[in-house]
């Protein structure tokens, strides 16, 4: 009869909410015992089968009431495209290099090192001293921690040509990852509208940065050798340009090294020309058979300004780096910077400084030249036995990449599709270029996880492609 009764307690409710307003406020427990006659027992399990429903919610000490039930309709955001307008400039869409794969994919994409090649015993040790330590509480100076500025310093100053002054720790302007300084130093020193010569094929994240900062790209182009100081003077003198963006020491994507002399030589067309060249040197950690000598170290005068970055080599949530300019160009980015985010978080300073600064990091980077050069031999034999209708466009010397070229007429987005589908993920070369495309490219990470699938992702690479990609 108990059942009976709340059964019918639940329909009269019901048949009572149909035609209350959302939210309303039920009667009171005593109120329903009374209206229909039943024990307060009764009561509570009609209200608890309600609760089950989802159509009623108890507040304590307030009452019970109608859940407010919503509505499904579609969401209009109409009103943005007039209150947006045309946006300034069309930004690149994400790298395909950022993207998320299964684990049982061979990924050739990504550009950051395996976790197998990072020092992850510093790093651990340095985030738990960090952690301790007053950085953990305490906001560090805009331009950063003053130990870590020096160390920057030094790093340039090992370097430095004798009868070069090498740059003070007062130079240096430390950075939550190199891809927001490229933004800052474009916004400070070339301007919306105004020319940037730059290397091409070059780093996607310059092209990104360069785009929605609003400059206008001049491209150069840069072989194995680098730029053709004919073609770097020629654009300086059509465009007016002043700032040339270059990475003279294994360049992303093509891993190409400067040949001895190039940077003397961009150095005097700068001297000439009055302009700065932004020396992005992000792979100074992965030489392999030569280690790398930035132009900076022959520059004394402000016209080169060093980005040179730990992220990639430290680890990827550590994002450090830092910005080495001279001169009022010092000041201006210093003011960008401040502008968009005040200052790095101490603690990820303090762990990058411990990292760098511990015995083990010689150590760990003379290990890493080893693992990095077999990798890398490993899948240029593969490529060469599994994909010989493709160039692979020299061999490294540093860095995480081999740059192949692929026949004339090959669609290398199809290409990069029907890998995906065989399990393979490859980045197509058109993202960077920064103009149209000079040929059919593709560019492999060789420092990515599980070396050992090299021959067969090299394998399904050169079946693809002989499908007719």
């Amino acid at each position: 009869m108990n059942n009976d009764s709340s059964s019918r307690i639940v329909l009269a409710l019901q048949q009572w909410m149909n035609s209350a307003a959302p939210g309303s406020r039920l009667p009171s427990t005593r109120s329903l015992v009374a209206a229909y006659q039943a024990s307060p027992v009764t009561v509570q399990k009609a209200l608890q089968t309600l609760t089950a429903q989802g159509l009623i919610e108890s507040r304590p000490g307030v009452g019970t009431f109608m859940r407010a039930v919503r509505t499904a309709r579609p969401s209009d955001y109409g009103w943005q495209t007039a209150a947006l307008r045309s946006p300034q400039s069309v930004l690149p869409s994400a790298s395909n290099t950022m993207r998320d794969v299964p684990n049982n994919a061979i990924s050739f994409h990504s550009g950051y090192p395996d976790r197998e090649l990072l020092p992850e015993r510093l790093v651990r040790a340095a985030l738990t001293r960090a952690a301790r330590g007053d950085a953990a509480l305490s906001r560090p100076p805009a331009a950063g921690l003053p130990e870590l500025q020096s160390w920057f310093a030094h790093e340039l100053g090992t370097s430095t040509l004798a009868g070069i002054t090498p740059p003070q720790p007062s130079d240096v302007i430390v950075l939550p990852g190199s891809q927001s300084g490229l933004s800052s130093i474009f916004r400070a020193l070339v301007g919306a509208g105004q020319p940037l010569l730059m290397e091409s094929p070059t780093y996607w994240g310059a092209i990104l940065a360069a785009a929605q900062t609003g400059v206008r790209v001049v491209p150069v182009p840069s072989g194995p050798e680098g730029p053709d100081p004919a073609e770097l003077a020629r654009a300086f003198e059509e465009t007016g340009a002043r700032v040339f963006y270059a990475q003279p020491n294994y360049a992303n994507p093509t891993g190409a090294q400067w040949a001895t002399g190039r940077g003397e030589e961009v150095l005097e067309l700068l001297r000439r020309h009055g302009a700065f060249m932004v020396e992005d040197d992000w792979a100074h950690d992965f030489g392999i058979s030569t280690s790398p000598v930035p132009v900076a170290s022959r520059d004394d005068s402000g016209h080169v300004v060093y980005i040179r970055s730990l992220t990639k080599s430290v680890s990827p949530a550590i994002r450090i780096a830092a910005v080495i300019a001279r001169g009022p160009a010092r000041e201006r980015i210093l003011a960008q910077r401040a502008a968009e985010s005040m200052y790095v978080s101490g603690l990820l300073q303090a762990a990058a400084l411990d990292v760098v600064t511990q015995p083990g990091w010689q150590t760990h980077l003379r290990s890493l030249r080893q693992q990095l050069l077999s990798r890398r031999d490993l899948l240029a034999a593969s490529l060469r036995q599994h994909v010989p209708q493709a160039h692979l466009e020299g061999l490294p010397h540093g860095g995480l990449n081999l740059w192949l070229r692929l026949p004339d007429g090959t669609d290398a987005a199809k290409l990069a599709r029907r890998c995906e589908d065989a399990g393979v993920i490859i980045a197509a070369g058109t993202e960077w270029f920064p103009a149209e495309p000079a040929g059919p490219y593709i560019r492999l990470n060789y420092s990515g996880p599980n070396p050992g699938a090299f021959p067969e992702g090299a394998r399904i690479i050169g079946e693809a492609l002989a499908a007719g990609a």
